[in-house]
């Protein structure tokens, strides 16, 4: 959009003045990025970014992160002003109860927002994910007569952003993938809340984005649009992704607080406010003010964008002619709807004694869904061998091969979680990352993120308790299960054998308006006898009857997830045997089980039973919940040691002899 320049310059001061005024109205805020970011963020948003106000979610849109997300307001005021649905008045309310306008941008709450940011770094890595989606669905679906997957990822990266590791774990993948269409420009205000940068963070941060492999341009002023327009348009022509350093000053125009701490996360005041304002001709009153001509200019993107994505549609239907097939597949994948036949072929697995491990039988179900669900994508985080997540049918994603669907994460647990977050946020692709149950730890704020923004995010974790044996307590989770549950939307599934291990991936790939964690064993556990207990489609209800032992009311119920499944099981025989009626309870999900109707809940754990024994390998934290004051639980709540997995079962008390003796003393109680 072509634009004279004192036009220009009042555009660049609405956005600048729409957001310090809502942070004054909330007393509460950050006026300091979007008043030294404004002239970038006008750059990007009229010169480049591809959108369309009126449809957020149209696939081929450019994408836009505020990666700092403290600067929300900023980002609120572009969406406004440029036409999407958020209302003046929820501006007014930022930062209150209820709003459209939280202090950090929220994925799914505000139309335009495209990430969930906030916490640094995490933004800057989604990006990566998104990048990769779009190279991916490209070398999918573009033909040489239609390029129709063909869009950008523009970040406002900041100080923070490239100081926390997870950026740099995510910047050295996205250099090594050549992911040149990433384009962030990088807020160099060389502020942070405890100063100057210069009392801990004094690298050359251009020369280190440059040995990751990124193109690194530089804008002297972070004021000239022109500038900033040239260095947008010279990333284009280069293959790398681009990190464009732009010179800024926080809390621009501020008149005692501009370049100082003070201004990045405390509102001006305002007699600041109003002189900041007054030396750039800005009225100061009324605050929230949009010159008429500024907010014409603005909204010309509700029509530029409607006419591209008209234009895409064209193109879309001229494609699915051309290619029927790839045209209704293509549909189905944004669409996030999974292929009739998306079951066919799912293995069965025999009853035997000495089963396998529930990561080898995932390995297994990865591989038949894979057949039947093209958008299942995933890898890990330099364990593929061990997690057993390797597509056998396809290659690795590579710069030289965008096509494949298997992703080398590297050692990078936390990147590898915000980048399969980003795709997650992209669509068209179902993605999944995997690495040890005891370094989700290493990724628990992208595992966190994934649930706040309600992504189908899928979190692969194996060598899921002491079992994993020699590696010894550095390895061997103990508190992890239990943490990952503290999680709100987290679904945590942790299968007792190979065909509870099936069930585990249709409820993920049938449930995906949250991510979900699906936790396997290294040792090989028994594939249960489906003829003696019940089905294992009972995982669908997060907790099951296995069998009930004996005649009449049960005398004791004995509940274990995973491994320890088979413990109960072995035990719950020799109570038989005993005389006792003992319930056996498969519990592979507390989340899904808690979903249940009441009725359904009491059913399986009736209230009157009281003496009730939970076995799991590892913490006992929350198990209340289910045994009740009167139950007792089996567990680990200290770290383990380095010795053969028989052995450590045997020490910790996970041996069929133990749960018997446990639940005779409970019995007799």
């Amino acid at each position: 959009m072509t634009i004279d320049q004192e036009l220009q310059n009042q555009a660049i001061l609405a956005l600048r003045f729409l957001a310090v005024d809502g942070v004054q109205k909330a007393n509460s805020g950050h006026p300091g990025l979007p008043m030294g970011t404004a002239a970038m963020a006008y750059t990007i948003w009229t010169r480049h970014l591809r959108h369309n106000p009126t449809n957020p979610k149209w696939f081929d849109r450019d994408r836009f992160i505020l990666s700092g997300g403290h600067g929300s307001m900023l980002l609120y005021a572009l969406l406004h002003i440029t036409g999407y649905d958020l209302t003046l008045d929820e501006l007014k309310r930022f930062r209150q109860l209820g709003s459209l306008t939280p202090g950090h941008p929220e994925y799914g709450l505000t139309p335009g927002v495209e990430t969930t940011t906030g916490p640094l770094g995490q933004g800057l890595s989604n990006g990566v994910g998104m990048a990769i989606a779009e190279s991916f669905l490209a070398a999918q679906f573009n033909r040489a007569d239609f390029n129709l997957i063909d869009h950008y990822v523009y970040a406002i990266v900041t100080d923070g952003d490239l100081m926390e590791g997870v950026s740099s774990e995510a910047a050295s993948l996205a250099g090594h993938l050549k992911l040149g269409k990433l384009i962030y420009l990088y807020d160099d205000n060389r502020i942070s809340i405890d100063g100057s940068t210069e009392i801990a963070f004094t690298e050359d941060r251009g020369a280190r984005f440059a040995a990751y492999g990124w193109q690194v341009l530089h804008v002297a002023d972070g004021n000239d649009v022109d500038d900033i327009d040239r260095a947008i348009h010279e990333a284009k022509q280069d293959p790398r992704p681009s990190l464009i350093i732009c010179r800024t000053h926080i809390g621009y125009g501020l008149p005692t607080r501009q370049d100082t701490a003070k201004a990045h996360g405390e509102p001006p005041g305002d007699a600041e406010l109003d002189a900041a304002k007054l030396n750039s001709g800005w009225p100061t009153e009324p605050r929230f003010h949009i010159p008429a001509d500024v907010l014409g200019f603005f909204r010309k993107a509700i029509t530029s964008g409607q006419a591209a994505e008209a234009q895409w549609e064209n193109v879309f239907n001229e494609y699915s002619k051309a290619y029927p097939d790839l045209g209704q597949q293509l549909k189905r994948q944004i669409d996030g709807e999974l292929p009739e036949n998306w079951q066919t072929g799912l293995p069965v697995f025999i009853p035997d004694p000495k089963g396998m491990a529930t990561r080898a039988s995932s390995g297994q179900v990865i591989n038949a869904l894979a057949k039947n669900i093209p958008e299942l994508v995933g890898g890990s985080a330099d364990l593929t061998p061990s997690t057993n997540t390797w597509i056998k049918d396809s290659a690795a994603y590579q710069a030289i091969n965008p096509g494949g669907r298997n992703f080398h994460f590297g050692v990078r647990e936390h990147g590898m979680g915000a980048i399969v977050n980003g795709m997650a946020y992209h669509g068209g692709v179902i993605p999944y990352g995997a690495t040890f149950l005891v370094f989700s730890d290493y990724m628990r704020p992208a595992v966190r993120i994934s649930g706040l923004s309600h992504l189908p995010s899928i979190w692969i974790f194996t060598h899921d308790s002491i079992g994993l044996g020699e590696d010894g307590p550095t390895h061997q989770p103990v508190e992890q299960l239990a943490s990952l549950r503290l999680i709100p939307n987290l679904t945590v599934i942790r299968p007792a054998d190979a065909n509870e291990v099936v069930e585990a991936w249709k409820y993920t790939l049938g449930n995906r308006k949250c991510p979900n964690a699906l936790l396997f064993s290294r040792q090989a556990v028994p594939t249960l006898d489906r003829q003696i207990y019940a089905s294992a489609s009972g995982l669908q209800k997060g907790a099951y009857i296995l069998a009930d032992l004996g005649k009449g009311q049960p005398d004791i119920i004995l509940m274990a997830s995973g491994s320890e499944v088979a413990l109960i099981a072995a035990a719950g025989d020799k109570l038989a045997l005993d005389g006792f009626n003992v319930r056996l309870v498969s519990f592979p999900s507390w989340e899904i089980f808690r979903l249940q109707p009441k009725e359904y809940r009491e059913a399986v754990l009736p209230r009157n039973v009281s003496k009730r024994l939970a076995v799991e390998a590892g913490s006992t934290q929350g198990w209340l919940e289910w045994t009740g004051t009167l139950g007792e639980v089996i567990g680990i709540d200290c770290f383990g040691a380095s010795a053969p997995a028989k052995d450590l079962f045997l020490h910790y008390g996970f041996t069929v002899e133990n749960v018997l003796f446990r639940a005779k003393q409970l019995l007799n109680k």
